[in-house]
Parts: structure tokens; C-alpha cells; sequence
């Protein structure tokens, strides 16, 4: 045994339970803690501009790599409530961060202290543990609880308050002999698999939907290997984009009221059994329930019990992580197979094929201002597929989901229910930190990339480089299009004349300025033809400084993406492609 403040004691819980970097904001009623990392020297520290930004750099950090935990760390009071959006963000998407915060002494607690807030109950709804830690000698334990409830069931974030007197107490404690404890997942049955598999052979015109539970399980391998020795077609969810590669002739597209394609709603639309794996049937996916369940089976599996029958009831439903889940299902695919008892469904497969091959939307415009279709369109020539994307919210990340394409998983990193603005840039430096060797490019429209620029401050400090690209319309663009159905334009015009800047034509805000007084580089695209030399100048920039570069291209005032109410509804603003001529070759030559 040895004898170490509480605060030591919970940093060597972090340590043996895998973590190495923490994302943070030092302050008086947490510096112990910094003192126990301090004198560790094992963890890795980033300094943030804004504890909000520390948890989303924590929740990037997460999202990057299967078993990561990113980890936020503030001092007492408003460090709390501000890291409330991303304890939001990871419950909302299942993804765990741990959220540290310093607290007032005990005996503080009641006599409403500076900076002295309960931040443990108002957390609690978001966190699967909330805890302010009264006693010193459970610190250590409450941590490995931490890990174990993170891990364990559905991810999520928890949040451990420490008192500083809770912090400074001297406990016993071995981290030689400590152990994390192994998580809990439930798993599906031979027989509940078997029932699966049965009620899709029965099927003509199946298909899978895949949520982010497979990223999260880390299983995208056997996802694919079940779609091609089942030959049914996959519909990859905005969370689970990139468990299968765009390319795959058996991903059939995204589905969905927004971050869809049109050959993903007319496939959908046309299916007759959905077997739904780690997804949660969400409303931008969706749409109207009465049109997407209409004419067809579903069976949900999904690693949250409370999950089955929340959005509508599945005829089948079972409780599995999915991995596992996969795992099973491929074991009983496979004697099926050796059997020949599984339908060849090759008709099926190429109408899917022909649909993708032709359902396009147009990209290629040489308008001035830029169209922001063009920005996708040179944005899948110019970056790999090896390429991480990281987005959250609005019509920039709406359109770069039905143009740009994704090979991976977590190779599409994005904030899919909770949405915050801002969310963007600490995110992507999150991941920029977890895979530094990675290209990393970020999307923002220009609120988005407003509401936590400073961020980039954090980049050029800890050169941790990655491609911002903004498109600048100078608007709220998804609001602006929502208040169509209101006949109004009403305060979400963020245009005015920038006596600093008139060169940007009352676009208002200098980006540019802006990032380089942040000690990032950036430049600003007017002509389409800009956009590719642009890029490459980015990439350059950021192996040359090892920083965050911005890449600002100014776009028309007003464009609508297309968007509806139901899958069977969707607003096609503008004209379609007349082939696949600018798809992405492997797309556009697909064969059946």
C-alpha cells in the first residue's frame, strides 16, 4: 500500500485504466488534481480556451479511436455547467467522456460559496453517473465505477465532482495491484438469431440499417462480411456512416428526411424487411413513422433494453450489443450457407445498385458566388478516403452528408442528436490530438465556426493541425430555410458592412483575420476554380506549422438543400444530375 492525496490516487486510477491525454481548464478548487498530474507526468494535458470546448475536444478524442476515453477537467461552478453541452452531446450519441470538476470544501458546501454549485444533480440527467465524492478514501473506487458504468450497457459520459478538501486528504491506496473491472454487455441468443435470420429469409426486398452501436462496438468488419454472405443491401445511419464503405455495392445509401441521398429513401421506401442494428430509429431518419414503417418488418437490436419499442414497435426485438449480435448472426449465416439455404436476392441487390448508379443530385456548378454543392464536389476530388470529417450541425453539414463520401468508421465524426453550434472546431481537435498523423477536415457555415473560434488558439499552441473548411453565406442558413414555412427572414442575417474588411462585401466577420490572430493560417475562395489550389496550399501550410488552417469559401447569399417531411417527400431545391458524370468514380462506375 502507499499512502497518496485522493487526488493522486484517482489520476493513478486514470493511468491504469488506459488514459493519456486530458483536455482542461485549470482553477482553484481543482489545482490539487493538476498537482497530482503534475508530479504523474503521464498524463498529457491540452489547455482550452473555454471548458465547453475541453468536452467536445474530450468527446473528438473519444469518437476517433474504439476504446478511447477522452477526459474534461475543470474547477468549480460555472467549469461545471459549462461542460452541460458536452455531457449533453456524448449521452445524446452514447459516447463516454469522463467530466472531472473541482468542488468547494465540504463544509462549504451549504453556505452557498463562490463558485459553489451542485453540479452533480445537474448532471444527472445527462450523465449515466453523476457524483459529488464526499468521502476521500472512495475516490478511487468511485473512478473505477466511472469506467466500468462508461463502459458498460450503452456508452456514456459521467461526471465526478471532488470537494478540495476531498482532494487534498491523504488515503491508502495500491495502484500496483488495481485492476479495472471488466465491463458488461448483453449479448443476443443462438435462438434469437436464428428467429432473425428466419424472418428475413421470408423477406423479397430486405435491408439492413446500421447504427453508430456498430462503430461504437467496434464491428464494422462483420457487419460487411454478414451484408455480402446475406446479399442484403445496407442503410447506413448518419451515426453509422462508414461502417460500410460508400463504395461497397451493398451500402444502398442514406436514408432520411435531410442527411440522406435519393437512392437511400427510394431503396428504403422500396424495402420490405429492416433489420435495424445499433440504431435508434431517429426522427431526421425517419421522418413520419406512418410512412417509413408502412408495408414492412422490422426487427431492433440494440444494446439498450429501454431502446426496443421507444420510437415504434418492432415486430422482433432484441437486447445485444452489436457486436455481438453480428458475431451470432454471422456464425448461424454461415451453416445456413454451407447449406444453400440462403436466397441469392440478386435481383433485389441490382435494383438497389441502379438506383445509387442514377439518383443523383447535382454538384457541379460554375456560379459566382459558389454554390456549396461545387465545395462537396471538389472536397471528395481533393481529400482521400482516408480522410476523417468532422461536423455537427446546419445546412453545411445537412449537404456535406449527401455529397461527401466516407470509406471508414469513425471516419465521419459528428455530433448527431444534440447538434451544438461551436461543436465543430474543439471536436476536431480532439481528433487531430487521438491521430495526428491523420487528415483531418472539419465542415463548418460560418455561425457554426463563430461560436468557438477561439478554439483555434488551442491548435496553434499544441500544434494540433487540421483543415477547417467554412462556408461563408453569412446567414443562418438552416434556420433561413426553416422560416420559409413562417414567410419570414427574421433576425438570421449575420451580413453588415465591416468597415475593417469591405473587400467581403458585407459578409460581416473577418474570418481570416481572426484565425491568424489566433496564430492559424487561412485563406478565402471566391471562384470555384480556387477551391482545389486552395486546399492543396492548406494541406501544405499544415505539414509546414503544424496548426489549424482555415480554408473560408464565400458562397451565394441563399441556397436551400434538399430537405422534406416524410422519406416520400423531400424538396428538391435544385436541379438533379443528369448522370453520375460528377460522382465519385468508384460510385458512378459501380458494378451490379
Amino acid at each position: 500500500m502507499a499512502r497518496m492525496t485522493a487526488a493522486r490516487a484517482a489520476v493513478e486510477v486514470l493511468k491504469a485504466e488506459g488514459v493519456d491525454t486530458a483536455f482542461g481548464v485549470p482553477g482553484a478548487a481543482i489545482n490539487p488534481f493538476y498537482a497530482a498530474l503534475r508530479e504523474s507526468g503521464e498524463i498529457d494535458h491540452v489547455l482550452a480556451r473555454h471548458v465547453e470546448g475541453a468536452s467536445h475536444m474530450a468527446e473528438g478524442y473519444t469518437r476517433t479511436h474504439a476504446g478511447n476515453i477522452g477526459v474534461c477537467i475543470g474547477t468549480s461552478g460555472p467549469a461545471g455547467t459549462d461542460m452541460i453541452t458536452g455531457l449533453y452531446s456524448a449521452a445524446a450519441d452514447s459516447i463516454p467522456i469522463l467530466c472531472i470538476t473541482g468542488q468547494a470544501p465540504r463544509s462549504r458546501l451549504h453556505k452557498e460559496d463562490f463558485q459553489a454549485v451542485d453540479i452533480s444533480s445537474i448532471a444527472k440527467p445527462l450523465a449515466k453517473l453523476a457524483v459529488t465524492v464526499l468521502e476521500p478514501a472512495q475516490v478511487p473506487w468511485v473512478f473505477q465505477r466511472a469506467f466500468h458504468e462508461m463502459r458498460s450497457g450503452r456508452p456514456g459520459p459521467v461526471l465526478i465532482d471532488l470537494p478540495l478538501d476531498v482532494q487534498l486528504s491523504e488515503i491508502e491506496f495500491d495502484p500496483d495491484t488495481y485492476q479495472p473491472l471488466e465491463a458488461h454487455k448483453p449479448a443476443a441468443t443462438r435462438a434469437q438469431v436464428e428467429k432473425t435470420l428466419d424472418m428475413l429469409a421470408a423477406s423479397e426486398r430486405p435491408l439492413i440499417v446500421a447504427g453508430g452501436g456498430i462503430i461504437n462496438a467496434d464491428a464494422s468488419t462483420e457487419l460487411v462480411e454478414l451484408a455480402e454472405l446475406l446479399n442484403v443491401p445496407v442503410i447506413p445511419t448518419l451515426m453509422g456512416w462508414g461502417a460500410i464503405p460508400d463504395d461497397h455495392p451493398l451500402m444502398a445509401g442514406m436514408a432520411g428526411l435531410q442527411t440522406a441521398h435519393r437512392y437511400g429513401n427510394a431503396t428504403l421506401l422500396a424495402s420490405d424487411f429492416v433489420l435495424g442494428i445499433g440504431n435508434r430509429w431517429a426522427n431526421r431518419h425517419t421522418g413520419g413513422l406512418d410512412t417509413y414503417t408502412a408495408d414492412r418488418t422490422f426487427v431492433h437490436i440494440d444494446i439498450e433494453p429501454t431502446q426496443i419499442g421507444r420510437v415504434f414497435a418492432p415486430d422482433y426485438g432484441i437486447t445485444s450489443d452489436a457486436g455481438a449480435a453480428l458475431r451470432l448472426l454471422l456464425d448461424a449465416a454461415r451453416e445456413r450457407a454451407s447449406t444453400g439455404a440462403l436466397p441469392e436476392r440478386t435481383g433485389w441487390v441490382a435494383d438497389c445498385q441502379h438506383r445509387k448508379a442514377t439518383l443523383h443530385r447535382k454538384t457541379h456548378f460554375d456560379n459566382v458566388p459558389i454554390k456549396p454543392q461545387r465545395v462537396y464536389e471538389e472536397m471528395n476530388r481533393a481529400f482521400g478516403p482516408d480522410v476523417r470529417y468532422v461536423s455537427t450541425i446546419g445546412l453545411s453539414q445537412i449537404a456535406g452528408a449527401q455529397f461527401l463520401h466516407v470509406y471508414h468508421p469513425r471516419h465521419w465524426i459528428n455530433c448527431g442528436q444534440a447538434g451544438p453550434l461551436g461543436w465543430t472546431a474543439p471536436a476536431a481537435l480532439g481528433v487531430a490530438k487521438a491521430d495526428p498523423d491523420a487528415t483531418v477536415v472539419a465542415l463548418s457555415g460560418d455561425y457554426d465556426f463563430q461560436f468557438m473560434i477561439e478554439e483555434l488558439a488551442v491548435g496553434a499552441q499544441f500544434n494540433l493541425p487540421y483543415l477547417h473548411v467554412v462556408v461563408n453565406n453569412s446567414y443562418l442558413g438552416l434556420i433561413r430555410q426553416a422560416q420559409r414555412q413562417f414567410d419570414m427572414d427574421y433576425n438570421v442575417q449575420l451580413s453588415f458592412d465591416n468597415l475593417n474588411a469591405p473587400e467581403l462585401n458585407s459578409y460581416g466577420v473577418d474570418h481570416i483575420k481572426v484565425a491568424e490572430g489566433l496564430g492559424c493560417k487561412a485563406i478565402r475562395v471566391h471562384h470555384p476554380d480556387e477551391i482545389q489550389p486552395a486546399f492543396d496550399k492548406a494541406r501544405n501550410l499544415m505539414d509546414e506549422y503544424r496548426i489549424p488552417v482555415v480554408v473560408e469559401v464565400i458562397l451565394e447569399r441563399v441556397t436551400n438543400i434538399a430537405m422534406g417531411t416524410e422519406l416520400d417527400n423531400v424538396t428538391e431545391f435544385e436541379e438533379l444530375a443528369t448522370s453520375a458524370e460528377h460522382a465519385p468514380t468508384a460510385i458512378a462506375t459501380m458494378g451490379s
